[in-house]
């Protein structure tokens, strides 16, 4: 709306009068009403991921008893490649039990399957796997003439180190795999299987190449801890593949000794 002095304002103007006039202010605008502004509560944390729960049944969770009446290595894989009993079961691609002379010497025990492993459902056939064939071509055997595992028989995640419930629920397949197997001398491959098998938790840089002892279907086995094939390929200098190498030869010095000695 037009103020009431506007017209006289600009009539006085037109006839140069200026100044007698004072400039009419503006009409107060009243400020938009303030708003109180509540800042946003928090998203609530995440849920806590359930506790995995097997399915019931003795192909989902093969019973000790079972476990135990297997006579060869064909019978205990038939009563566990079901298994389900830990979170690692449902995710695989497929079941690695293990592959090698049933009545092998020398046993080589591993973490657990990689990526390549889950695909063809054998032991050690990626890079690392290439390697620890060397390995045992140059000790003058093959992977035919031992016997080759991990402690846990399907993938985890990422490749991942397994966690102690997976382990220990896979443990007592690989120790009815050493009973029947009956093995002279275990390699134990990186910290993970030393950590299951022997029970010890000391790093593997300090414990490789230094002889320990294990109990299994009431035998003493002797147990050799040395580095993974993976870890030798990530850090191939000449230090560590010369420690590899002295704890492979006392593995078959071992074996070479004369009976009773």
């Amino acid at each position: 709306m037009e103020h009431p002095l506007q017209a006289w304002r600009d009539t006085l103007r037109e006839l140069g009068v200026v100044g007698l006039v004072r400039e009419l202010a503006p009409e107060p605008v009243a400020p938009p009403p303030s708003r109180r502004v509540t800042p946003e509560a928090p998203p609530p944390p995440p849920a806590a991921p359930a506790a995995y729960a097997p399915p019931a049944g003795p192909v989902a969770c093969p019973p000790a008893a079972a476990v135990q009446a297997a006579a060869t290595l064909g019978d205990l894989q038939c009563a566990i490649e079901g298994c389900l009993a830990c979170p690692l079961g449902p995710g695989r691609m497929k079941f690695v039990f293990g592959e090698g002379d049933p009545a092998a010497r020398l046993l080589f025990v591993g973490e657990g399957p990689g990526r390549d492993e889950d695909l063809q459902g054998r032991p050690f056939v990626g890079k690392a796997g290439e390697l620890l064939d060397k390995m045992i071509g140059a000790l003058g055997f093959s992977r035919e003439t031992t016997y080759i595992a991990n402690i846990v028989k399907c993938r985890p995640p990422d490749n991942r180190t397994p966690t102690p419930e997976e382990a220990r629920t896979c443990l007592g397949y690989l120790q009815r795999q050493i009973e029947l197997i009956r093995p002279d001398v275990i390699v134990t491959l990186g910290a993970t299987p030393l950590r299951e098998l022997a029970g010890i938790t000391e790093g593997i840089t300090k414990l490789r190449g230094q002889w320990q002892r294990i109990q299994v279907g009431g035998r003493e086995i002797p147990l050799m801890p040395t580095f993974h094939p993976a870890y030798v390929l990530r850090q191939y200098t000449q230090e560590v593949r010369r420690a590899v190498w002295q704890d492979l030869q006392a593995a078959k010095e071992w074996l070479d000794r004369p009976a009773g000695s």
